[in-house]
């Protein structure tokens, strides 16, 4: 939904009424996660919801498209190419009628994720409710109803709750708002600030990892003491450039479980003061670069100054996955790599050496937003 914001505004403010189909619930090897959308107006065609496999047929649905209904595409083992998902997995997607009388909320949701603000959209896509409605919910106000007073006050505390970790996916209640019952589903579809990733260490190794952060959709910042090093120009793809001793920053700054922090100083007046701060805060992930003997030096520098066991096992030392990375290019992918193995809990070994099942359930929040 993210990615295709941009066009549907256009239509939206135009006046324009379009179709938009989103995926809501995935299982097996599902090509695309909750909350990935495809825009239609006409010849029209902005996003994905399956990396090509269903597009005709949702496309054919959504220019038809009156009222909201939930549909399911999957593969049959006797005609799998008939359905279209030849990937083997399902997907349920919502389709929708979108204009300004039927999503009036929708230019106050682009200005909220235009200003990186919190919001969380939440839809009813089956059971006893109406399919369609829809309420959406910042932290500190709402505007619409899902029908009844229950449902929406439960709705708004799962909400705030995905918000807060970023997370996207569906939720049951029962038709009354009852939270052990499971016969209406709604999903919820959060708009969250990108997960933070802090680069600490104003060298060409940090470049490389500001750049495949940014690509990641993380907000990166650099950070290094030496403002002869810490410069704007230097690093042209990090949001912002902090002039500022490591440790003294990190304590200033908010950290959450999503948040990355990558410590590429591998200087002992910078890297342990630091992570003394970094181990100790809530990061989903900490790591450090050096070689194996710089790591067993910091962490005997770490335990005097009175880090516990426990912390320690936080630390991702040496930095990355073992892929032979010896540019800073390369270092950054392996970095990427990890973050990425972390997120979804893959293997890290060749899909081919591999069974089974491709895409993982979910494993951390740390280093991806909704879509």
């Amino acid at each position: 939904m993210r990615d295709v914001l941009p066009e549907i505004m256009k239509w939206w403010r135009s006046g324009l009424r379009f179709g938009l189909a989103t995926v809501v619930g995935t299982w097996s090897s599902a090509p695309r996660p909750p909350g990935a959308a495809m825009a239609v107006r006409g010849d029209e065609v902005v996003g994905s919801v399956s990396g090509g496999c269903v597009e005709g047929a949702v496309f054919e649905l959504a220019t038809e498209i009156e009222t909201p209904v939930l549909q399911r595409y999957g593969v049959s083992d006797d005609d799998a190419f008939a359905v279209g998902l030849t990937c083997g997995g399902i997907i349920d997607v919502l389709v929708e009628p979108i204009s300004i009388e039927t999503f009036p909320e929708l230019g106050e949701i682009a200005a909220s994720v235009e200003a990186h603000e919190p919001v969380a959209v939440a839809t009813i896509v089956s059971g006893p409710g109406q399919v369609g409605a829809r309420r959406v919910i910042w932290p500190d106000r709402v505007s619409g109803t899902l029908g009844l007073e229950r449902l929406d006050d439960a709705v708004d505390d799962d909400a705030r709750g995905m918000l807060a970790q970023g997370l996207t996916g569906l939720r049951h209640y029962g038709g009354q708002g009852e939270r052990r019952l499971d016969d209406l589903s709604v999903f919820v579809h959060s708009f969250a600030p990108p997960p933070r990733m802090l680069v600490f260490g104003a060298i060409d190794f940090a470049a490389a990892v500001a750049r495949v952060g940014k690509f990641l959709g993380y907000h990166v910042t650099v950070c290094d003491a030496r403002p002869i090093f810490a410069t704007a120009k230097r690093f042209p793809d990090a949001d912002e450039v902090v002039v500022k001793w490591p440790h003294d920053y990190l304590a200033s700054v908010q950290v959450d479980e999503r948040t990355v922090i990558c410590v590429l100083t591998h200087d002992p007046k910078f890297d342990v003061p630091l992570l003394e701060v970094a181990l100790r805060t809530d990061a989903g992930y900490v790591g450090a670069m050096g070689s194996r003997r710089t790591h067993d030096d910091r962490l005997a520098r770490l335990r005097e100054a009175g880090l516990t066991e426990a912390e320690l096992a936080r630390l991702r030392s040496p930095i990355g996955l073992d892929l032979g990375a010896r540019t800073p290019e390369e270092t950054a992918v392996s970095i990427a790599a990890e973050l990425i193995q972390l997120r979804w809990g893959g293997s890290g070994a060749p899909l081919s050496t591999t069974q089974g099942r491709i895409h993982h359930e979910i494993q951390h929040e740390i280093p991806h937003e909704a879509p």
